[in-house]
């Protein structure tokens, strides 16, 4: 049997990407991974089989495709765009190298596929901010930007020299109520739902009125599938999709918890994170995934929020948040 295998299976997206998984193959068919493992990792309905991998490992890498017997593989493990500010070269090692080792090991079984995303960090100040186009510049100013831009001209070069069937997304920024964010631009969104509900306020690190593209979760997760179920001959592209689902200002967030959350005040001080913000898109055109493979986002902001914090507060008295 062909396995699916996850790597980052336990970050803020590969939590809800394993458990969608599962539901629709079965935990026997799912492999789990990731560098650190949670206590929890191997219990309930969840996969199959947990393992412990580290991506820039390539023997590592290739023992696990091979040994499941692997015909998928979401490659998400990765440092995102604030960490890597922090530490660019071990993000390039990780995002770039652990990239690489995943590709050769799916180059190796005849017909692996690869799901792969990239990220709206991999556009740059010189890129149309409004409407931003499939095509355009693309000339990032962060360490994880950069390695988005070369990771979508590597997954390129592996399906046309080697016929790998690289498969990708540019992702927004990612709302869970799932997990914690991972060290993105963006997680001041999430934190701000956490805070509403666990503090009463919050003090964002961008400013009220920056505009970014955002998706909630579950729109993510079924866009992550939908492209790994479309024909290939369908596909204009391949490996950097725009997406879209909304955009909106960190000030109009807040109003917008503040209609069901009464007395939350968000303050603003932005700081060297505002930066990274100012160089990505404000709205995304994503007529070419509407046009290839059907994507079409079921939550706009004022339902997110309502989702979101229902989701938050079924956790806060279940005493899990």
């Amino acid at each position: 049997m062909k396995r699916i295998l996850i790597t980052g299976a336990f970050g803020q997206i590969g939590t809800e990407l394993t458990a969608a998984l599962c539901e629709r193959h079965g935990g026997d068919a799912v492999v789990a991974t990731g560098r650190h493992l949670p206590q929890d990792a191997a219990s309930g309905d969840g996969p199959g089989a947990v393992e412990r991998l580290d991506v820039i490992d390539a023997a590592a890498v290739a023992d696990v495709v091979h040994r499941y017997e692997i015909g998928a593989i979401y490659h998400l493990a990765a440092i995102l765009s604030a960490r890597g500010e922090r530490d660019p070269e071990t993000t390039w090692q990780i995002n770039m190298g652990g990239l690489r080792n995943v590709l050769n090991a799916a180059r190796q079984i005849s017909g692996c596929r690869v799901f792969w995303p990239s990220s709206i960090a991999a556009f740059g100040p010189e890129t149309p901010r409004e409407c931003t186009p499939q095509d355009t510049v693309m000339r990032p100013t962060t360490m994880y930007g950069i390695s988005k831009v070369a990771g979508e001209l590597l997954g390129d070069y592996y399906f046309h020299h080697y016929g790998v069937d690289v498969r990708g997304i540019r992702y927004p920024g990612v709302i869970s109520s799932g997990s914690p964010p991972g060290g993105g631009t963006t997680d001041y969104a999430v934190d701000m739902f956490y805070a509403a509900l666990t503090k009463g306020g919050y003090t964002a690190f961008v400013r009220e009125d920056c505009v970014l593209p955002m998706v909630y979760m579950p729109d993510c997760i079924a866009a992550s599938l939908k492209l790994m179920d479309a024909d290939l001959p369908a596909l204009s592209h391949h490996n950097g999709y725009n997406i879209a689902s909304m955009s909106f200002s960190a000030g109009e967030l807040a109003e917008e918890i503040k209609k069901h959350v009464p007395g939350f005040v968000c303050e603003y001080a932005p700081d060297e994170r505002q930066s990274i913000a100012d160089s990505w898109p404000r709205s995304i055109d994503d007529a070419i995934a509407r046009r290839d493979w059907g994507w079409q986002p079921q939550y706009d902001l004022a339902g997110m929020t309502v989702h979101m914090l229902n989701e938050l507060r079924r956790r806060q008295e279940a005493g899990s948040l």
